[in-house]
């Protein structure tokens, strides 16, 4: 008797168990409804105002960029031509000086450049023109370099690269005046520009890239 009673009595259980379970289901799905209708976009005016952001940078042409060159040679040059002349391969100061690195007629003679308007029109023959003029002022300069390089002059420290900088300034003629009036005997150019500060903006750069000679020229600048 007791098995029967367990077994029947299970069953009010499982019964009321599934009339509770349909009655909340019933009663969660009503619910779900309401809250869908009060949601319900129909019939009516929908604006939405989503700020414009691209998702990716939009590149700009105009915007440079250049690499990190150290201290190396192109990087000497590079700095020198920006000097000279924002690295405009064209202009043509008010003192008659051409070109990124400005020359002037008589230093592009020396180096065997006579045509000025081939020199203004090529790129490679201003770059072959400022290494032919590194290389001869090199010369020029060597026992100058020799003696007075990592040494303190006039509170600046003399280096290589500031020796040839300055002398693409000065010259080498007043380059070996300063130095050996140890900085008593400077020079300034048209525009006040004084050797000093190329002394200084140019120190450190390798520049042993150049080679020194003596009669460095551009060959053939009709070619290049």
């Amino acid at each position: 008797m007791k098995k029967k009673v367990a077994k029947f009595s299970v069953l009010p259980v499982v019964g009321a168990s599934i009339f509770f379970y349909s009655f909340s289901t019933n009663k969660t799905k009503d619910f779900d409804a309401a809250v869908l209708e009060e949601f319900k976009t129909v019939n009516e005016e929908l604006n939405f105002d989503v700020p414009h952001t691209p998702d990716v940078t939009v590149f700009d042409p105009q915007l440079r960029s250049y690499p990190q060159l150290g201290k190396s040679y192109v990087a000497f040059k590079e700095a020198m031509g920006f000097k000279e002349s924002g690295g405009d391969y064209k202009v043509i100061n008010e003192f008659g000086y051409m070109g990124k690195y400005q020359f002037g007629r008589g230093t592009l003679k020396l180096i065997g450049i006579k045509d000025t308007n081939l020199f203004l029109n090529s790129p490679d023959l201003q770059e072959a023109a400022f290494y032919a003029n590194s290389s001869r002022n090199k010369w020029i300069l060597r026992k100058d370099i020799a003696k007075f390089q990592n040494q303190v002059v006039n509170g600046i420290r003399i280096t290589e690269s500031g020796i040839l900088a300055a002398a693409h300034l000065a010259g080498p003629g007043n380059v070996k005046k300063f130095l050996r009036s140890n900085g008593a005997n400077s020079f300034s150019d048209g525009f006040g520009t004084s050797i000093k500060y190329y002394f200084k903006k140019f120190e450190g750069f390798d520049t042993s890239f150049v080679v020194p000679d003596r009669k460095a020229k551009v060959n053939n600048p009709s070619v290049i």
